[in-house]
């Protein structure tokens, strides 16, 4: 139960100059075809075992709500073909299946159907539907006066009164408040150790890092790559960086097992990069709350206007802990020439957990390294640490609190 097969799958919509154009060729079918040809996913193959989760990444018009919308069968393939066994449940647009004029409880009734719900199954699920929720007096409202979150909520709510075989999400979640997202990345991981496979679109990156096993990335129509969470976000995260005169690479990094992911114009590189102690000993074990020091060289290979020098701290699940750079830190490199040689250090407490941390480095121009990128390396810097003289704690954080009694 719970498995899809993704086989050749292709998606392909006519494109006519006009609207005219496209009542020509329906009205004299003798003109023959005046329409091309838009293939927007080509040749599409993967496989989501029972149980497994599956994050779907890519930019924006990379087939991702295509591929979903196939693969719960809302949409008709072109060419290739989905196999699934089990019962499905998708968000796949917001409010999908709901009538504006129509209340929320009336609404709950027909979006269950749609999934498979007999009458008397939905009624014995609306007070938990209703609990879930937590919409109020609005449930017996019409739609068309809820806002975007509560349609959110009461689809999330829907869709997973019943725990399916496969959950499919695309982005619905991103417009619910803080509060109801972790209520309902709780809801979706207590399905998962249930044996619920999950299938979901999201440019959340620590979403998909914490709750999927692997991932794939869409590009172009095509999946242009499928494996761990971290090693595809480090590929999509450089995919995002100028596109002009860049280069992606990954190789297998030598300080920890993984792929380690380097991108950039390589206008300037990095020539260093270590972590050193306050005796300026290079380390890679860190005590909890230990004073470190990332040091940082790069060398010019033409002259640069503006330099920016950053870096991200990441657990060993790839997900993002604490990043900066020298634009935030108002210390900037300005005019540099070529050949040019330079230095920085950041010193920082390891207010860390216990654990396996990497930290990535970039240099690029202005607040992010999306504008300009002309290095970016990942896992530059691989270390662990260990609580040493401190009270046990769990947490990728060391935040020790000051308790005091109340009177």
């Amino acid at each position: 139960m719970g498995r899809i097969i993704v086989s050749h799958l292709g998606k392909a919509y006519k494109k006519y100059p006009t609207r005219l154009m496209r009542l020509a060729e329906a009205l004299f079918p003798e003109y023959g075809d005046l329409h091309t040809i838009h293939w927007v996913l080509k040749d599409i193959n993967f496989i989501v075992e029972p149980g497994e989760a599956i994050g779907i990444m890519g930019i924006n018009g990379a087939g991702k709500s295509t591929l979903l919308k196939m693969i719960a069968g809302t949409v008709a393939p072109t060419e290739g073909s989905v196999t699934i066994s089990g019962k499905v449940a998708a968000m796949l647009e917001l409010g999908m299946g709901f009538h504006s004029d129509f209340s929320g409880r009336q609404n709950v009734f027909m979006a269950g159907q749609l999934l498979g719900l007999k009458t008397q199954e939905i009624a014995e699920l609306m007070p938990d539907i209703e609990a879930f929720a937590e919409i109020g007096d609005y449930i017996d409202q019409p739609v068309r006066i809820y806002s975007s979150g509560m349609q959110m909520r009461l689809a999330f709510s829907v869709a997973t009164a019943s725990r399916p075989d496969i959950l499919i999400i695309d982005e619905a979640l991103s417009v619910g408040d803080a509060y109801f997202q972790h209520k309902s990345f709780d809801r979706i991981r207590q399905f998962q150790s249930l044996g619920t496979t999950l299938l979901m679109v999201s440019h959340d990156k620590a979403a998909i890092q914490s709750i999927c096993d692997r991932a794939i990335l869409l590009n172009a129509g095509k999946v242009a790559m499928e494996d761990k969470p971290e090693v595809v976000m480090d590929y999509y995260n450089a995919m995002l960086a100028d596109r002009e005169n860049k280069s992606i690479t990954q190789t297998p990094a030598l300080s920890a097992n993984g792929i380690q992911t380097k991108s950039g114009s390589k206008e300037v590189s990095i020539t260093d990069v270590y972590l050193v102690d306050s005796k300026n000993q290079n380390i890679d074990i860190v005590r909890v709350g230990q004073t470190v020091s990332l040091k940082v060289i790069a060398k010019c290979n033409q002259d640069v206007e503006d330099l920016v020098i950053g870096y991200v701290i990441k657990d060993r699940l790839g997900q993002e802990i604490f990043g900066t750079n020298t634009f935030h830190c108002k210390h900037q490199f300005q005019s540099l020439v070529r050949d040019q040689i330079v230095g920085l250090e950041f010193e920082f407490d390891a207010n860390l957990g216990s654990g396996s941390f990497s930290i990535s480095v970039a240099l690029h121009t202005g607040d992010n390294h999306i504008a300009k990128n002309y290095e970016w390396i990942d896992r530059a810097v691989v270390f662990n640490v260990v609580n040493i003289g401190n009270h046990n704690f769990v947490g990728s954080s060391w935040l020790p609190p000051r308790v005091k009694c109340l009177p």
